[in-house]
Protein backbone atom coordinates (compact mmCIF):
# COMPACT_ATOMS: atom_id res chain seq x y z
CA UNK A 1 0.00 0.00 0.00
CA UNK A 2 1.68 3.19 -1.09
CA UNK A 3 2.67 5.52 1.70
CA UNK A 4 3.46 9.21 1.44
CA UNK A 5 4.91 9.75 4.88
CA UNK A 6 8.49 10.13 5.84
CA UNK A 7 9.86 7.83 8.48
CA UNK A 8 10.52 8.71 12.08
CA UNK A 9 13.28 6.09 12.20
CA UNK A 10 16.28 5.58 10.01
CA UNK A 11 18.41 2.52 9.50
CA UNK A 12 21.71 2.55 11.38
CA UNK A 13 24.80 2.40 9.22
CA UNK A 14 26.40 -1.01 8.98
CA UNK A 15 29.92 -1.08 10.44
CA UNK A 16 31.35 -2.33 7.18
CA UNK A 17 30.30 -3.50 3.75
CA UNK A 18 31.14 -7.02 2.75
CA UNK A 19 30.05 -8.65 -0.45
CA UNK A 20 27.65 -11.53 0.15
CA UNK A 21 26.51 -14.11 -2.34
CA UNK A 22 23.83 -16.75 -2.55
CA UNK A 23 24.84 -20.37 -2.88
CA UNK A 24 23.89 -21.93 -6.18
CA UNK A 25 21.20 -24.59 -5.99
CA UNK A 26 22.40 -27.55 -8.03
CA UNK A 27 19.49 -29.80 -7.12
CA UNK A 28 16.69 -30.68 -9.52
CA UNK A 29 13.73 -28.32 -9.66
CA UNK A 30 11.45 -30.55 -7.59
CA UNK A 31 13.94 -30.48 -4.72
CA UNK A 32 14.45 -26.74 -5.11
CA UNK A 33 10.80 -26.15 -4.25
CA UNK A 34 11.31 -27.78 -0.86
CA UNK A 35 14.46 -25.94 0.14
CA UNK A 36 14.31 -23.41 2.97
CA UNK A 37 15.69 -19.94 2.48
CA UNK A 38 19.41 -20.17 1.89
CA UNK A 39 22.03 -18.43 4.04
CA UNK A 40 24.29 -16.08 2.12
CA UNK A 41 28.05 -16.46 2.37
CA UNK A 42 29.83 -13.20 3.25
CA UNK A 43 32.39 -13.55 0.45
CA UNK A 44 33.45 -15.87 -2.29
CA UNK A 45 31.53 -18.16 -4.61
CA UNK A 46 30.79 -21.82 -4.97
CA UNK A 47 34.01 -23.85 -4.85
CA UNK A 48 36.21 -20.87 -3.96
CA UNK A 49 37.78 -21.30 -0.55
CA UNK A 50 39.83 -18.13 -0.90
CA UNK A 51 36.77 -15.90 -0.69
CA UNK A 52 37.94 -14.03 -3.81
CA UNK A 53 35.88 -15.81 -6.49
CA UNK A 54 34.15 -14.06 -9.37
CA UNK A 55 30.51 -13.20 -8.75
CA UNK A 56 27.81 -15.34 -10.36
CA UNK A 57 24.71 -13.21 -11.07
CA UNK A 58 22.33 -16.13 -10.66
CA UNK A 59 23.69 -17.10 -7.23
CA UNK A 60 23.48 -13.44 -6.20
CA UNK A 61 19.77 -13.33 -7.05
CA UNK A 62 16.65 -14.10 -5.08
CA UNK A 63 13.87 -12.78 -2.88
CA UNK A 64 14.16 -11.59 0.72
CA UNK A 65 11.02 -11.49 2.86
CA UNK A 66 11.42 -8.84 5.54
CA UNK A 67 9.24 -8.27 8.60
CA UNK A 68 9.20 -4.48 8.33
CA UNK A 69 9.37 -2.65 11.65
CA UNK A 70 7.09 0.26 12.52
CA UNK A 71 8.28 3.80 11.76
CA UNK A 72 10.51 2.68 8.89
CA UNK A 73 9.69 3.60 5.30
CA UNK A 74 9.97 0.87 2.70
CA UNK A 75 12.92 2.81 1.24
CA UNK A 76 14.64 2.66 4.66
CA UNK A 77 14.35 -1.14 4.57
CA UNK A 78 15.70 -1.30 1.01
CA UNK A 79 18.66 0.89 1.99
CA UNK A 80 19.45 -1.29 5.00
CA UNK A 81 19.17 -4.46 2.94
CA UNK A 82 21.55 -3.07 0.31
CA UNK A 83 24.19 -2.75 3.01
CA UNK A 84 23.49 -6.21 4.42
CA UNK A 85 23.56 -7.87 0.99
CA UNK A 86 26.52 -5.85 -0.29
CA UNK A 87 24.74 -4.79 -3.49
CA UNK A 88 22.73 -1.80 -4.65
CA UNK A 89 20.51 -3.99 -6.83
CA UNK A 90 17.65 -4.29 -4.33
CA UNK A 91 14.02 -3.26 -4.79
CA UNK A 92 10.62 -3.91 -3.21
CA UNK A 93 7.36 -5.40 -4.49
CA UNK A 94 4.96 -2.77 -3.13
CA UNK A 95 5.38 -0.36 -0.25
CA UNK A 96 4.07 -0.35 3.30
CA UNK A 97 3.23 2.88 5.13
CA UNK A 98 5.71 3.72 7.92
CA UNK A 99 3.20 2.89 10.68
CA UNK A 100 2.57 -0.57 9.20
CA UNK A 101 4.58 -3.70 9.96
CA UNK A 102 4.88 -7.10 8.34
CA UNK A 103 5.70 -8.67 5.01
CA UNK A 104 7.80 -6.57 2.66
CA UNK A 105 9.07 -8.57 -0.32
CA UNK A 106 12.45 -7.48 -1.66
CA UNK A 107 14.21 -8.63 -4.82
CA UNK A 108 17.99 -8.91 -5.00
CA UNK A 109 20.01 -9.07 -8.22
CA UNK A 110 17.94 -10.69 -10.96
CA UNK A 111 15.20 -11.12 -8.37
CA UNK A 112 14.34 -7.45 -8.96
CA UNK A 113 12.94 -8.53 -12.34
CA UNK A 114 10.16 -10.35 -10.48
CA UNK A 115 8.95 -7.36 -8.52
CA UNK A 116 6.67 -5.79 -11.11
CA UNK A 117 4.79 -9.07 -11.36
CA UNK A 118 4.65 -9.74 -7.60
CA UNK A 119 3.05 -6.33 -6.96
CA UNK A 120 -0.08 -7.57 -8.73
CA UNK A 121 -0.65 -10.48 -6.36
CA UNK A 122 -3.20 -10.80 -3.55
CA UNK A 123 -2.29 -9.42 -0.11
CA UNK A 124 -3.50 -10.17 3.42
CA UNK A 125 -3.53 -7.96 6.53
CA UNK A 126 -4.58 -7.75 10.14
CA UNK A 127 -5.82 -4.28 11.07
CA UNK A 128 -7.37 -2.21 13.84
CA UNK A 129 -9.91 0.43 12.83
CA UNK A 130 -11.14 3.17 15.17
CA UNK A 131 -14.69 4.40 14.67
CA UNK A 132 -15.63 7.82 16.00
CA UNK A 133 -12.80 9.97 14.61
CA UNK A 134 -11.60 10.96 11.17
CA UNK A 135 -8.08 12.06 10.22
CA UNK A 136 -6.78 13.81 7.11
CA UNK A 137 -4.65 10.78 6.18
CA UNK A 138 -7.28 8.17 7.14
CA UNK A 139 -4.80 6.67 9.61
CA UNK A 140 -3.32 7.43 13.02
CA UNK A 141 -0.41 9.42 11.56
CA UNK A 142 -2.65 12.22 10.34
CA UNK A 143 -4.25 15.25 11.94
CA UNK A 144 -7.46 14.62 13.87
CA UNK A 145 -10.64 15.68 12.12
CA UNK A 146 -14.29 15.25 13.09
CA UNK A 147 -14.98 13.58 16.46
CA UNK A 148 -18.30 11.73 16.84
CA UNK A 149 -19.59 9.67 19.74
CA UNK A 150 -19.74 6.06 18.49
CA UNK A 151 -21.40 4.55 21.57
CA UNK A 152 -24.62 3.89 19.64
CA UNK A 153 -22.90 1.81 16.96
CA UNK A 154 -24.00 -1.79 17.46
CA UNK A 155 -21.76 -4.78 16.82
CA UNK A 156 -24.26 -6.00 14.23
CA UNK A 157 -23.93 -2.71 12.34
CA UNK A 158 -20.14 -3.11 12.25
CA UNK A 159 -20.47 -6.63 10.85
CA UNK A 160 -22.97 -5.47 8.23
CA UNK A 161 -20.74 -2.55 7.26
CA UNK A 162 -17.75 -4.84 6.76
CA UNK A 163 -19.85 -7.21 4.68
CA UNK A 164 -20.93 -4.31 2.46
CA UNK A 165 -17.28 -3.54 1.77
CA UNK A 166 -16.51 -7.13 0.77
CA UNK A 167 -16.34 -8.27 -2.84
CA UNK A 168 -15.61 -6.14 -5.87
CA UNK A 169 -16.07 -2.55 -4.73
CA UNK A 170 -15.36 0.97 -5.92
CA UNK A 171 -12.79 2.68 -3.70
CA UNK A 172 -11.52 6.26 -3.69
CA UNK A 173 -7.83 6.38 -2.65
CA UNK A 174 -6.90 8.56 0.36
CA UNK A 175 -5.93 12.18 -0.25
CA UNK A 176 -2.54 11.33 1.21
CA UNK A 177 -1.58 8.70 -1.35
CA UNK A 178 0.98 8.29 -4.10
CA UNK A 179 -1.65 8.43 -6.86
CA UNK A 180 -0.70 10.97 -9.51
CA UNK A 181 -3.15 13.71 -10.50
CA UNK A 182 -2.04 15.90 -13.40
CA UNK A 183 1.49 14.56 -12.98
CA UNK A 184 1.74 15.34 -9.26
CA UNK A 185 1.51 12.95 -6.33
CA UNK A 186 -1.73 13.44 -4.41
CA UNK A 187 0.06 13.57 -1.04
CA UNK A 188 2.18 16.50 -2.21
CA UNK A 189 -0.96 18.44 -3.07
CA UNK A 190 -2.53 17.44 0.26
CA UNK A 191 0.50 18.62 2.23
CA UNK A 192 0.27 22.02 0.59
CA UNK A 193 -3.38 22.28 1.61
CA UNK A 194 -4.81 21.53 -1.83
CA UNK A 195 -7.57 18.94 -2.03
CA UNK A 196 -7.53 17.02 -5.29
CA UNK A 197 -10.28 14.92 -6.83
CA UNK A 198 -9.21 11.29 -6.97
CA UNK A 199 -11.07 8.92 -9.25
CA UNK A 200 -12.52 5.80 -7.70
CA UNK A 201 -10.95 2.47 -8.61
CA UNK A 202 -12.33 -1.04 -8.70
CA UNK A 203 -10.68 -3.30 -6.13
CA UNK A 204 -11.51 -6.73 -4.76
CA UNK A 205 -11.82 -7.39 -1.04
CA UNK A 206 -12.18 -11.15 -0.81
CA UNK A 207 -12.25 -11.12 2.99
CA UNK A 208 -13.15 -8.43 5.53
CA UNK A 209 -13.63 -10.47 8.69
CA UNK A 210 -14.36 -8.70 11.98
CA UNK A 211 -12.56 -10.52 14.78
CA UNK A 212 -13.27 -8.25 17.75
CA UNK A 213 -15.25 -5.12 18.60
CA UNK A 214 -14.22 -3.09 21.67
CA UNK A 215 -15.69 0.01 23.33
CA UNK A 216 -13.20 2.66 24.43
CA UNK A 217 -14.49 5.50 26.59
CA UNK A 218 -13.26 9.02 25.87
CA UNK A 219 -13.99 12.55 27.10
CA UNK A 220 -16.29 13.16 24.13
CA UNK A 221 -18.03 9.80 24.17
CA UNK A 222 -17.00 6.33 23.16
CA UNK A 223 -14.81 5.09 20.36
CA UNK A 224 -15.34 1.68 18.80
CA UNK A 225 -12.16 -0.24 17.96
CA UNK A 226 -12.53 -3.00 15.39
CA UNK A 227 -9.93 -5.73 14.89
CA UNK A 228 -10.23 -7.18 11.41
CA UNK A 229 -8.61 -9.54 8.95
CA UNK A 230 -8.53 -8.37 5.33
CA UNK A 231 -7.54 -10.17 2.13
CA UNK A 232 -7.61 -8.01 -0.96
CA UNK A 233 -6.30 -7.31 -4.43
CA UNK A 234 -3.26 -5.17 -5.09
CA UNK A 235 -4.03 -1.46 -4.97
CA UNK A 236 -6.55 -1.72 -2.11
CA UNK A 237 -6.09 0.85 0.67
CA UNK A 238 -6.90 -0.58 4.09
CA UNK A 239 -7.11 2.93 5.56
CA UNK A 240 -9.75 3.73 2.93
CA UNK A 241 -11.74 0.74 4.20
CA UNK A 242 -11.53 2.22 7.71
CA UNK A 243 -12.63 5.61 6.40
CA UNK A 244 -15.52 4.17 4.40
CA UNK A 245 -16.73 1.88 7.20
CA UNK A 246 -16.83 4.83 9.59
CA UNK A 247 -18.62 6.99 7.02
CA UNK A 248 -21.23 4.29 6.37
CA UNK A 249 -21.91 4.05 10.11
CA UNK A 250 -22.20 7.83 10.42
CA UNK A 251 -19.33 8.30 12.89
CA UNK A 252 -16.19 8.47 10.76
CA UNK A 253 -13.20 6.24 11.15
CA UNK A 254 -9.50 5.77 10.61
CA UNK A 255 -6.84 3.06 10.71
CA UNK A 256 -4.81 2.74 13.93
CA UNK A 257 -2.74 -0.41 13.29
CA UNK A 258 -1.81 -2.47 10.25
CA UNK A 259 0.25 -5.62 9.78
CA UNK A 260 0.69 -7.26 6.39
CA UNK A 261 0.71 -11.03 6.80
CA UNK A 262 1.02 -12.19 3.21
CA UNK A 263 2.02 -11.05 -0.28
CA UNK A 264 1.06 -13.69 -2.84
CA UNK A 265 2.75 -16.94 -1.75
CA UNK A 266 5.05 -15.26 0.81
CA UNK A 267 3.64 -15.11 4.33
CA UNK A 268 4.77 -13.79 7.68
CA UNK A 269 6.17 -17.17 8.77
CA UNK A 270 8.89 -16.75 6.12
CA UNK A 271 9.73 -13.16 7.08
CA UNK A 272 12.85 -12.16 8.99
CA UNK A 273 13.47 -9.03 10.98
CA UNK A 274 16.34 -6.75 10.01
CA UNK A 275 18.14 -7.82 13.19
CA UNK A 276 17.85 -11.49 12.17
CA UNK A 277 19.08 -10.69 8.66
CA UNK A 278 22.06 -8.84 10.12
CA UNK A 279 23.02 -11.99 12.02
CA UNK A 280 22.46 -14.35 9.08
CA UNK A 281 21.38 -12.96 5.73
CA UNK A 282 18.95 -15.46 4.20
CA UNK A 283 17.05 -15.31 0.94
CA UNK A 284 14.75 -17.45 -1.17
CA UNK A 285 16.82 -18.55 -4.20
CA UNK A 286 15.58 -17.19 -7.51
CA UNK A 287 14.37 -20.55 -8.87
CA UNK A 288 12.42 -21.28 -5.70
CA UNK A 289 10.93 -17.77 -5.63
CA UNK A 290 9.67 -18.13 -9.19
CA UNK A 291 8.32 -21.64 -8.64
CA UNK A 292 6.39 -20.61 -5.52
CA UNK A 293 4.80 -17.56 -7.17
CA UNK A 294 3.99 -18.77 -10.69
CA UNK A 295 2.96 -21.95 -12.53
CA UNK A 296 5.98 -23.96 -13.68
CA UNK A 297 6.79 -25.18 -17.18
CA UNK A 298 9.89 -27.30 -17.85
CA UNK A 299 11.48 -26.76 -21.27
CA UNK A 300 13.59 -28.96 -23.50
CA UNK A 301 17.03 -27.76 -24.58
CA UNK A 302 15.82 -26.28 -27.88
CA UNK A 303 13.09 -24.30 -26.10
CA UNK A 304 15.63 -23.03 -23.55
CA UNK A 305 17.85 -21.80 -26.37
CA UNK A 306 14.98 -20.03 -28.13
CA UNK A 307 13.71 -18.36 -24.95
CA UNK A 308 17.25 -17.27 -23.98
CA UNK A 309 17.40 -15.42 -27.30
CA UNK A 310 14.03 -13.80 -26.63
CA UNK A 311 12.20 -15.88 -29.22
CA UNK A 312 8.76 -17.45 -29.09
CA UNK A 313 7.97 -21.08 -28.39
CA UNK A 314 4.79 -23.13 -28.59
CA UNK A 315 2.17 -22.37 -25.92
CA UNK A 316 1.97 -24.48 -22.78
CA UNK A 317 -0.88 -25.79 -20.66
CA UNK A 318 -0.32 -23.66 -17.55
CA UNK A 319 -2.68 -20.83 -18.47
CA UNK A 320 -2.06 -17.31 -19.81
CA UNK A 321 0.70 -16.53 -17.32
CA UNK A 322 3.02 -15.31 -16.15
CA UNK A 323 4.52 -18.80 -16.15
CA UNK A 324 7.96 -19.70 -14.81
CA UNK A 325 10.09 -21.39 -17.46
CA UNK A 326 12.73 -23.83 -16.21
CA UNK A 327 15.47 -25.89 -17.79
CA UNK A 328 15.46 -29.60 -17.01
CA UNK A 329 18.28 -29.14 -14.48
CA UNK A 330 16.08 -26.80 -12.40
CA UNK A 331 17.59 -23.52 -13.61
CA UNK A 332 14.99 -20.78 -13.97
CA UNK A 333 15.20 -19.33 -17.47
CA UNK A 334 12.38 -16.80 -17.80
CA UNK A 335 8.83 -15.71 -17.15
CA UNK A 336 6.50 -16.02 -20.11
CA UNK A 337 2.94 -15.31 -21.17
CA UNK A 338 0.86 -17.39 -23.53
CA UNK A 339 -0.63 -15.67 -26.56
CA UNK A 340 -2.83 -17.28 -29.25
CA UNK A 341 -0.57 -19.87 -30.84
CA UNK A 342 2.67 -19.11 -29.00
CA UNK A 343 4.38 -18.30 -25.67
CA UNK A 344 6.46 -15.15 -25.38
CA UNK A 345 9.12 -14.35 -22.74
CA UNK A 346 8.41 -11.23 -20.67
CA UNK A 347 11.41 -11.55 -18.34
CA UNK A 348 14.57 -13.47 -19.25
CA UNK A 349 16.88 -14.47 -16.40
CA UNK A 350 19.33 -16.61 -18.42
CA UNK A 351 19.99 -14.58 -21.56
CA UNK A 352 22.05 -16.11 -24.35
Amino acid sequence: MPGPHTSAGRAPHAPGRRRRRFRRASRPRTECLLRPAAPVSPRGTRGDSSGQGNPDPMTDSGVVIVDKPADWTSHDVVARTRRLAGTRKVGHAGTLDPMATGVLVLGIGKGTKLLGHLTLTEKAYTATLRLGLTTNTDDAEGEAGTRTDASAVADEAVLAGAAALTGTISQVPPQFSAIKVDGRRAYKSARSGEEVELASREVTVSEFAVEDVRRVDGPDGAFVDVDARVTCSSGTYIRALARDLGAALGVGGHLTALRRTRVGPYDISQARTLEQLAEEFTAVPLAQAVASAFPVRVLDSDEVRRIAHGNRISPGEQGPGPVGLFAQDGTVVALAEDRPGYAKPIVVFEAA
